[in-house]
């Protein structure tokens, strides 16, 4: 462990092994691991830094998280500027205050955290940290906390972080995995008023992007160049020497008519915002705008589970979205379906089920869904597996190529038989599917937690019997 940054790449810990191969076919495995290795994880590593100021966060369920803005601070082999605090209590409990010299660490060498302050004699006379009352977007709607729960909300549905954070969600690859869409270009399409929820995506317009794209990326060329010819430096950057009267100088004469409300303002005082506009647009020239579509239009391919996944429905994850729409097969069935009934879909439960059944009886998201239909979604789910389903209840993590399996054939072989196919592993994990250059992280962590790992022909045998190697 002390020898741990001697090498020349980042270690989290080791797998100890016993290094005979005879020996270990004699060691065998047990049901979650096998006996001729060990792994052992070093501890987070922990540094000191100065914590600057205490932030909130609101997400795409309108949970509220306070965070760090830390002075910069190397840790655990990346640079560290904001770490989590989780929720109001814990940093009530772990009483850091700005000003404060605080220790950092990464949890399981990959989130950042705040551990707690470092003593000192001015700590004491430090201002409380007090939990904001308002949200912070330009909607300040008064922040809730509901009895019992730790985590403070935001319960406006327009909330703009909210509207951000779903969409996102939505484009995102674990649900309709548009490429090319992701939080920049979502972010400028929402400024622009091109998009204002999921069904917007498959309705933009194009002709109004290219004209919107030509005024900006003209308004911030000609900002540089007046601020060029102001400092006389014809080849200065951006950052060297734009300033908000440069941008206010060249704003176009058409720019209040054609861009929404209030925008060009914000424009005009963040030079720095203008600059990041024009940069993303710049990527949407006539190839960056067909490609956009065309990975608009394949996910309207995906799964039903995958749509059900992106509505962003609270407790529904893709293992019951999978179960719902293999229940009952399509999204009418499912919008109809009273509470008992998805209830008794085996991996769903009353909790999940409650939740779908009160997010689809709500007026504004079936005229959402309606929109997703018409678009041409697909919401016909998965046709009835006939094969045994021996594979209930387990988890199943594929990695590296299969002999005989695309990815997706290799996932739809453990889901036909009752299984899942999370995409990361984890202490839920049931066993670790080994192909051809697999990925080395999954691996690790399958080795840390113990989770067996099986080669192609151990994993044949599970599709056939379920079973893991004795």
């Amino acid at each position: 462990e002390a020898h741990r940054h001697d090498l020349g790449y980042d270690i989290d810990g080791v797998v100890i092994k016993v290094d005979d191969t005879a020996q270990r076919t004699r060691l065998g495995f047990t049901s979650r691991a096998p006996r001729w290795a060990i792994a052992y994880k070093f501890p987070p590593e922990e540094r000191t830094t100065r914590l600057e100021a205490i932030e909130i966060s609101v997400g795409r369920t309108g949970r509220v998280t306070p965070f760090a803005v830390l002075e910069p601070v190397f840790v655990g082999g990346v640079t560290v500027t904001r770490a989590t605090l989780h929720n109001q209590d814990q940093v009530k409990a772990k009483d850091v205050r700005v000003g404060d010299t605080v220790v950092v660490r990464r949890a399981g060498d990959v989130i950042p955290e705040v551990v707690g302050p470092v003593a000192d004699a001015a700590h004491d006379s430090r201002p409380i940290w007090e939990f904001p009352r308002t949200c912070p977007s330009s909607r300040p709607v008064e922040l809730v906390r509901p009895e019992g729960e730790s985590d403070t909300r935001c319960p406006d549905p327009e909330c703009p972080f909210q509207v951000a954070g779903r969409i996102e969600h939505f484009a995102s690859r674990g649900a309709m995995d548009i490429e090319g869409f992701g939080e920049q270009r979502i972010a400028l399409f929402l400024d622009l008023e091109l998009i204002e929820d999921v069904a917007d995506v498959y309705a933009i317009d194009w002709d109004r992007l290219a004209t919107l794209r030509a005024l900006l990326t003209a308004w911030a060329g000609a900002t540089l160049a007046t601020a060029r010819g102001r400092a006389d430096e014809p080849r200065a950057t951006w950052e060297a020497v734009v300033e908000v009267a440069d941008v206010v100088a060249t704003t176009p004469d058409d720019a209040v008519g054609q861009l929404p409300p209030g925008l060009v303002e914000r424009l005009e005082l963040d030079p720095a915002r203008l600059r990041s506009v024009a940069a993303t647009l710049g990527g949407l020239a006539d190839e960056g705008v067909a490609n956009l579509k065309a990975g608009i239009e394949a996910s309207k391919e995906r799964p039903l589970a995958n749509l059900l996944v992106g509505l962003n429905i609270r407790h529904l994850g893709p293992s019951s979205s999978l179960a719902l729409a293999r229940a009952f097969g399509d999204l009418d069935r499912i919008v109809a379906a009273p509470v008992a009934a998805m209830a008794g879909v085996e991996g769903v439960g009353s909790v999940i089920a409650e939740s779908v059944h009160e997010w689809l009886a709500d007026p504004a998201h079936r005229s959402l869904v309606d929109r997703l239909q018409a678009a041409g979604l697909n919401v016909e789910g998965p046709e009835a597996s006939s094969l045994p389903q021996v594979l209930l209840g387990q988890a199943i993590v594929v990695t590296g190529t299969l002999e005989g399996y695309t990815r997706d054939e290799a996932e739809a072989a453990i889901t036909d038989r009752g299984g899942t196919s999370p995409g990361s592993v984890s202490k839920k994990t049931t066993a670790v599917v080994v192909g051809e250059s697999p990925g080395a992280s999954k691996v690790t962590k399958a080795e840390s937690l113990a989770v067996p790992i099986l080669d192609q022909g151990a994993f044949e045998k599970l599709l056939e019997t379920g079973e893991l190697p004795g």
